[in-house]
């Protein structure tokens, strides 16, 4: 009995040691303390073999935000493995993002895959799809980055690079940045503060770095700035603090979140610093970023009313300096995951996300403005810019030929360096597609060639129409081409094609290709050019009005088949006289072959044109045999007889 009281007290003092254990690492992962949480969790671990969900999402977590994906990986697999279908969209992310953070890519596809056919969200796999197929597409596209990474960096973290005239500024955690040395508990680094250097235009390299403006640096994270295009007007990231700036000031919950300042630089000095109005100590408003032109300034919140975990937002920054409500830039752009360090330039927002397809960790994606909040599907702007670690602050000059980003990914000096890049000139292509259809059943036309010469007459590229007579083709811009479709059995049909110098533009060219026994008639043994009875003018034989409709469509199919030859015959009913009527149909053949040359048709293939009266009626109205109108009228025609094709 002793025996069983004793084991029964061990047990008691393990349980209580255990939930303190836990108590504490739940406590320095609420205080963001990732790197004593983790050493906490695993202790407590080490005794529990069944944590609870919260417990597995927290551990998992720690080490996301830690950068750790491998530990992370192992949690989030075993939270997943719980949960299945219940797992909420941002685990979902955040164990996939992992699992692309240890380039288990195979891993990560097939985990979403199975996530969304268990959800049936129809969109989101036909957008998954999509972004997947882009993936691949780039894999086998040569890149137009080279990247280098910088001398400056150090051992602790340097990122964030911004444009200051000749100069860059950037952020970073080095010793010497701050009066008050300080560590964050996050990470166990010193906190951020801003640096200038003079940049070398030729290689990108950065030198004479030095402590930014004093009064823009505080005891605290100062990271991510941007400046007016007159370099007066400064707006920085930094966290909350009391006047005093030696303290933090933090919401009901503890939480200490960041803000945008606003300040003027004015004799060396940043004075008449500000708070903008969307700041709020119950969420985090930073990496602010102006248009070239000064008049939106883009940022990243976690305001309430996003799409995700922190959503990028833009203002409208009026002559007078005073800044318009925020406006979310909507579900094209913000995810479930962070959109984060937002950048604009030439038409085009560079940003970076966890939450679209990608390498792992933040990639940086581009997408095209088209006014007001109309973006267009971002896309990975590939590696070496990314990689399968957090890539970020990507800047780029105004003619998008050198840029900076930043990055933790392998091989880099500290948690984060930065990163020069030189951008070549991309292709500029332009799509055509269109449809392949009989001209006059209009049903299409499978396995006909598309082909596309330059002016020179050179083929370049060619296709062929699928099942349903459809064809999509890539011409280099800025040139005219011609192109040709064509089929066996059928004519062949040309068009001109001007590809603009606008790139990815796309244009719709349709062809519709006939067949010579389109246009035909079979009578008896002959085939004839099907068209409607020629009619003339009593006693006479000159082109009527009538007879032109008629004999243009004989010019069509002439043209159309280079090689039909035809013979003309024409005829006249009974009435009149055998001679006269000779005579007349003979006149009328050879006007019609007159017509038919004037239209460009080459003599030889008119191999006669001849008439012949009423010898060769069609039913009984012959002379003396009383017949009516309608009767007389089958016996004057004119046939176009093909002899060649």
């Amino acid at each position: 009995m002793k025996k069983l009281l004793f084991f029964s007290f061990l047990i008691c003092i393990n349980f209580t040691y255990a939930q303190q254990k836990l108590k504490d690492a739940d406590k320095l992962f609420k205080d963001m303390s990732y790197v004593d949480a983790a050493k906490a969790y695993e202790e407590y671990l080490e005794k529990e073999q069944n944590p609870s969900i919260q417990t597995l999402m927290n551990v998992g977590d720690t080490y996301y935000y830690l950068n750790d994906m491998r530990k992370a990986v192992t949690w989030y697999k075993k939270l997943y493995s719980v949960q299945g279908q219940n797992l909420n969209d941002v685990y979902l992310l955040r164990y996939t993002q992992a699992l692309r953070g240890v380039r288990d890519y195979d891993d990560a596809n097939k985990i979403t895959k199975e996530y969304l056919k268990g959800k049936g969200d129809q969109d989101k796999i036909a957008g998954f799809a999509r972004q997947q197929k882009y993936m691949d597409s780039l894999a086998g596209k040569p890149s137009l980055y080279k990247v280098v990474p910088l001398e400056i960096n150090t051992s602790y973290s340097d990122f964030g690079s911004t444009f200051y005239g000749n100069q860059l500024v950037y952020s970073s955690s080095k010793k010497g940045g701050k009066l008050i040395k300080r560590l964050y508990s996050w990470n166990e680094q010193p906190f951020l503060s801003f640096y200038v250097a003079d940049r070398n235009v030729a290689t990108g390299a950065l030198f004479n770095e030095q402590p930014f403006f004093s009064e823009v640096n505080s005891n605290y994270h100062d990271a991510t700035l941007t400046f007016s295009p007159d370099l007066k007007t400064i707006y920085f990231t930094t966290n909350a603090t009391r006047k005093n700036k030696n303290r933090l000031k933090n919401d009901k919950e503890g939480v200490n979140n960041f803000q945008i300042l606003k300040g003027t630089i004015e004799n060396g000095k940043v004075i008449n610093i500000e708070k903008l109005f969307f700041n709020s100590l119950e969420y985090s408003v930073g990496h602010p970023s102006l248009s070239p032109d000064g008049k939106w300034l883009f940022f990243v919140s976690d305001m309430p009313g996003g799409y995700g975990e922190t959503d990028i937002y833009v203002a409208e920054v009026f002559a007078d300096g005073s800044i318009n409500s925020p406006q979310n830039l909507g579900p094209v752009i913000n995810t479930v995951g962070r959109e984060m360090f937002p950048y604009y330039n030439d038409g085009v927002l560079y940003f970076s996300s966890d939450g679209h397809y990608g390498y792992g960790g933040l990639d940086v994606y581009e997408s095209k403005h088209s006014g007001k909040l109309n973006f267009s599907e971002p896309k990975n702007v590939g590696q070496p810019v990314n990689s399968n670690k957090d890539d970020f602050s990507y800047i780029i000059d105004l003619e998008s030929k050198y840029g900076y980003v930043s990055s933790n990914r392998d091989a880099g000096k500290g948690d984060d360096d930065i990163y020069y890049f030189t951008k070549a000139k991309a292709e500029c292509n332009q799509f055509v597609s269109g449809r392949v259809t009989n001209s006059k059943s209009k049903i299409p036309i499978a396995g006909a060639t598309v082909k596309v010469y330059d002016s020179f007459g050179d083929l370049k590229t060619e296709t062929t129409t699928g099942e349903d007579g459809r064809y999509q083709l890539t011409v280099p811009c800025g040139a005219t081409y011609k192109f040709e479709a064509a089929k066996e059995n059928f004519a062949s049909q040309e068009k001109p094609v001007v590809a603009t110098a606008k790139n990815e533009e796309k244009q719709v060219v349709d062809f519709e290709l006939a067949k010579l026994e389109d246009f035909t008639v079979k009578d008896g043994a002959n085939e004839k050019i099907d068209i409607n009875p020629i009619y003339f003018e009593y006693n006479k034989w000159n082109i009527t009005p009538q007879a032109v409709v008629e004999l243009d469509r004989v010019v069509y199919v002439m043209k159309t088949f280079p090689k039909v030859k035809i013979r003309i015959e024409s005829h006249t009913d009974s009435r009149g006289s055998d001679s006269y009527n000779l005579k007349l149909s003979d006149n009328r053949a050879k006007a019609t072959e007159k017509y038919i040359l004037e239209n460009g048709i080459a003599p030889d293939r008119i191999l006669s044109a001849i008439g012949y009266g009423e010898t060769r009626l069609k039913n009984k109205c012959r002379n003396g045999v009383k017949c009516t109108d309608a009767e007389h009228a089958i016996n004057r025609r004119s046939d176009f007889i093909i002899v060649e094709k």
